[in-house]
């Protein structure tokens, strides 16, 4: 029996009462054990309703089961089948009836017997089946026998005398019940008064045996009824039942009273054991049974879930596990509901701004400790202190923010923490943002329908179980969330509604009559398998849960709405609530979750078909598997770099610094040293122009070039690695890996100051210590010039255009532009013919006479043009003229050593062309040094770091590694870990059957 503030505590008792009798009884409420209130209420009203769920009736009402009809006497009227008139033979009818007075002690005692007995057995069948609930309690409880000294916890329980003080008083109850069967007896249709007090009626024993016992007696109380005056009769009738109602009265009272003493009892030996199975749960976690611990039935579902929520399947396998999907809309206590069945303040808090920003997964369950941790941390955050609630709650705000990508306000993703602690219900629970009506200011414009495609997401799964919260202190037409519901429950079949803050409702609503509306499901358009009203708090955020148990408490003993009968006793708490939730979780797990094994085992047959036709020869590797792949590929190609040997990377280091610099060398130093009518000139001319280059440039460009070196011969072998069957499911990977490489590579600042000096004093040196390096110099040079010279007739060829042989073969012709070019090249050639030291430059009169001359043979030319081509037929003729010189000073060698005293032959060129190779030398072997010991290990250090961030970045390696075979492997990893978990969620939920 569930009691109800200052009201009649059920039924039964409550039909004992006269509604102006004024009877006032406090009872605590939510004090009664599930027990006592089968014992002492066994039965409901014929016309009362049994509730849906069988298991979830049992905790919340204690009216669980209708008694068996007993059949009314024959002798229930007045004037009876055995009433027979008064004659003359009294005297023989006296002695008739004492004589029979043997029969009816006989026969009482009989009855009475077989009363007792049948009494008995009823009430041993109205105790609840508690094998239906072995799973509730976890293994190791059933080996307490082996492991705790049960005589010694017999021993601490409450002797039989203080168990006697709290049992009532047997002496005035059975006074009192004496005094109801005398009135039974002399014609007092008690019972037939009392409607409904099915459960007093039994206590009186009307029984077969009794209706027996009562037969003969009807006709002496017809008797004596008929004999004796109407005034009188009336009146004793009066008397008679102003004392059967004061009787009633003390009766009533006094079964509240031990109702209240065996409570307290019951609650001091609830409370022990508690402990007691704290304890148990703390040993059991050190380990004291030597044997394995097993991840609980809730744990095991819970990691189901998060696979799952990461799970998007191309073969329609759909989540319909059960969860307890928590709706509402915005700050109608969604999160306070869940932190009262939680039993810790866990969620931030805010003044009626949006705090719930995504969806909040909670796994409840029993543990030894009260204690939360996320999915993806193995941080324990201790719900007994303060501060780490605190830490758990900013956490959990971050997360939230987070998740929430730039220009939205909430986010579908789901962030998952577990909490346990001891007799925490196990479910579980997914937190959802709440719904509102308008968007405000700092909310993204499709905030709204975000939070509706995020709340229908969830609960159009069939088998989730809807917790409707609707806020008691507003209007009910402002409601939105019940309008959702009602889409997607039309029938109520899974969900439970509660409305919140019924303290706040009762105090501000005329009339309390809506609330009764409410909770019958009358006032809103949408159904529910159970309605239950809660109060969670005063509203401060400082509230601890205790004080909100507490008030809760003594706000439902106080209230008018259970005393009036507006609200039933087993709709009222948050302990109510939490019980009826776990029973209806659990009963959809059972007979969904075997279903939902079977489709994911279809789901796998599928996706193993589909690789076994697509790629018969490869293996299933999902994308982690074939990243860690590529990333050992990768990290063998930057240790392949440690393998180039020294020659190499000289060898590439000058070739492509000259390459580089041969421009400027050319053009801008020996060209106008060349100029320089002497030795001296042309030698101050080279030094002046080789600072200036050593200073400004000539380091930086052979960084630059030691560094694309480095990336060339990267590229290169990875481009020889993917030669020997390399999947190229890894081509964007590594390119993406090489550019991020490359970008992140720096290099030491330092080198270019070191090899500026190095550079500087190698320009400096001008002493050819033996003839090797001369020839080596002269061939040098000669090769330099000669690719020059190439470079300078391919140039002017096409200035000019095919000339008559092509034109005769190949059938081209030349352009205006061409024949104009021509004709200035053939004019410029003759002047080169009269003067072969001219300078580089022309001089404006030689221009001028230029264009005349060629005006003369009708050719009009701009002069730039005449300049231009100038440049390249000067450039030609020095460099054959350069190449005339080399030859002639390979014999030089001899005058080089006597400095060329007393010699015509000057061959300072050759000494600028050995000072840029021994340059180019010892450049390249500096740069090889900081390659091979600096350079190399650095850049292997960035790519380890690149493949670091890519292998925690999950959208990175989603969009690098992509494809169908990518995609058909990671479903089929998915689908196979969510049908091995779910096997061993229903082995295991098998074993607790």
């Amino acid at each position: 029996m569930l009691r109800a503030g200052n009201s009649v505590a059920c039924l039964a008792c409550r039909s004992l009462l006269s509604p102006r009798m004024g009877v006032r009884v406090g009872v605590p409420i939510q004090k009664l054990h599930p027990l006592s209130r089968a014992i002492h209420h066994r039965f409901t009203n014929a016309n009362s309703q049994r509730t849906p769920h069988r298991t979830a009736a049992r905790h919340i009402s204690s009216l669980c089961r209708l008694p068996p009809r007993t059949h009314k006497s024959r002798y229930g009227g007045q004037g009876g089948h055995g009433y027979q008139q008064h004659r003359s033979f009294w005297a023989v009818r006296l002695a008739a009836r004492l004589l029979k007075l043997r029969y009816l002690f006989l026969g009482g005692a009989v009855g009475g017997g077989y009363t007792a007995k049948k009494t008995y057995e009823e009430w041993k069948d109205l105790l609840p089946d508690l094998s239906e609930y072995n799973w509730v309690v976890p293994d190791f409880v059933w080996e307490l026998a082996e492991q705790i000294d049960l005589e010694k916890l017999a021993r601490a329980l409450p002797e039989v005398a203080e168990i006697a003080k709290l049992m009532p008083d047997l002496e005035k109850i059975g006074e009192n019940f004496t005094f109801l069967k005398s009135l039974l007896s002399t014609g007092v249709s008690l019972v037939s008064e009392v409607n409904g007090a099915s459960g007093l009626r039994l206590l009186l024993a009307e029984s077969p045996g009794e209706s027996a016992l009562k037969a003969p007696e009807a006709p002496v109380a017809a008797a004596s009824a008929a004999s004796t005056a109407p005034s009188a009769e009336s009146g004793e009738k009066q008397y008679k039942k102003a004392s059967d109602k004061e009787k009633i009265d003390q009766l009533q009272e006094e079964i509240l009273r031990s109702q209240m003493k065996y409570q307290r009892m019951l609650e001091r030996l609830e409370k022990e054991n508690k402990e007691l199975r704290k304890v148990v749960l703390q040993k059991d976690d050190k380990g004291i049974h030597q044997r394995k611990i097993k991840k609980s039935l809730i744990d095991l579902y819970s990691e189901v879930l998060d696979i799952l929520s990461d799970f998007d399947s191309n073969y329609n396998t759909q989540d319909h596990l059960p969860r307890v999907v928590v709706v509402g809309d915005q700050s109608a206590g969604k999160t306070s509901v869940l932190e009262m069945i939680a039993q810790a303040r866990i969620f931030p808090r805010g003044s009626g701004e949006m705090m719930t920003r995504s969806p909040v997964k909670v796994t409840l369950s029993e543990g030894p400790h009260h204690v939360a941790m996320f999915k993806d941390s193995s941080r324990e955050f201790d719900l007994s202190k303060e501060e780490d609630l605190a830490a758990l709650r900013h956490e959990i705000e971050l997360r939230m923010r987070k998740s929430v990508k730039d220009g939205q306000t909430v986010s579908p993703e789901t962030i998952s923490i577990s909490v346990k602690g001891p007799g925490i219900q196990r479910m579980v629970l997914v937190d959802l943002p709440g719904v509102i009506n308008t968007v405000t200011a700092g909310m993204a414009a499709d905030t709204k329908e975000t939070i509706f495609s995020i709340s229908k997401a969830y609960m159009q799964n069939p088998n989730a179980i809807i917790l409707c919260i609707q806020d008691g202190s507003v209007d009910a037409e402002r409601s939105i969330v019940t309008d959702l519901v009602s889409q997607m429950d039309p029938q109520g079949k899974r969900t439970i509604f509660v409305l919140t803050k019924v303290d706040l409702a009762e105090k501000n609503l005329s009339s309390p009559n809506r609330i009764q509306q409410i909770v019958e499901g009358k006032l809103f358009p949408m159904k529910a398998l159970g309605y239950f009203a809660v109060v969670t708090g005063k509203g401060s955020s400082s509230e601890s849960i205790d004080s909100i148990k507490d008030y809760e408490e003594d706000f439902f003993q106080s209230s008018r709405l259970l005393r009036d009968g507006m609200l039933k006793a087993h709709q009222v708490t948050t302990k109510n609530l939490s019980l009826a939730v776990s029973d209806c979780f659990w009963k959809m797990v059972r007979e969904s979750v075997e279903q939902q094994a079977d489709a994911f085992k279809a789901s796998r047959f599928n996706l193993e078909t589909e690789w076994k036709n697509n790629y018969p020869r490869l293996r299933e590797l999902d994308r982690n598997e074939l990243f860690e792949k590529a990333k050992n590929e990768i990290l063998d190609e930057v240790i392949s770099l440690s393998q180039v040997t020294p020659k190499h990377w000289e060898s590439i280091l000058q070739k492509k610094l000259w390459e580089r610099v041969s421009t400027h060398v050319i053009e801008n130093i020996y060209l106008p040293a060349a100029q320089t009518m002497d030795s001296g000139t042309f030698n101050t001319t080279v030094d002046i122009k080789l600072k200036q280059w050593t200073d400004k440039q000539l380091p930086h460009k052979a960084l630059e070039v030691a560094w694309e070196t480095l990336q060339e011969e990267f590229a290169r072998f990875m481009a020889e690695y993917k030669g020997k069957d390399q999947d190229d499911i890894f081509d964007k990977l590594k390119e993406a890996v090489k550019d991020e490489s490359i970008k992140r590579h720096k290099w030491n600042e330092r080198a270019m100051d070191s090899l500026r000096v190095i550079q500087h004093n190698a320009l400096e040196d001008r002493s050819i210590t033996d003839k090797p390096q001369w020839d080596a110099a002269i061939q040098f040079m000669e090769e330099t010039l000669q690719s020059r010279l190439k470079d300078t007739e391919s140039v002017i060829n096409d200035m000019v255009g095919p000339d008559w042989k092509q034109r005769w073969m190949h059938w081209t012709n030349r352009t205006a532009d061409q024949h104009i070019r021509n004709e200035t090249k053939n004019e410029l050639e003759r002047l080169l013919k009269l003067q072969e030291d001219h300078t580089a430059y022309l001089a404006n009169d030689e221009v001028t006479t230029v264009r005349k001359n060629l005006e003369s043979r009708h050719v009009e030319v701009d002069p730039v043009l005449i300049k231009d081509t100038w440049h390249q037929m000067y450039r030609r003729h020095f460099l054959q003229k350069a190449l005339a010189h080399c030859n002639l000073c390979r014999r030089g060698y001899y005058y080089y050593q006597r400095h060329f005293v007393d010699s015509e032959l000057e061959c300072n060129d050759v000494v600028l062309f050995w000072r840029i190779q021994r340059m180019l030398v010892i450049t390249g072997n500096t740069l090889r040094q900081q390659l091979t010991n600096t350079e190399v290990r650095r850049l292997e250090k960035n790519v380890k770091e690149v493949l670091e961030d890519f292998g925690e970045d999950n959208e990175k390696k989603t969009h690098l590694i992509t494809g169908r075979r990518v995609q058909l492997a990671e479903d089929l990893k998915k689908v196979r870990e969510i049908q091995e978990k779910l096997e061993a969620f229903i082995e295991a939920l098998h074993k607790e059957k």
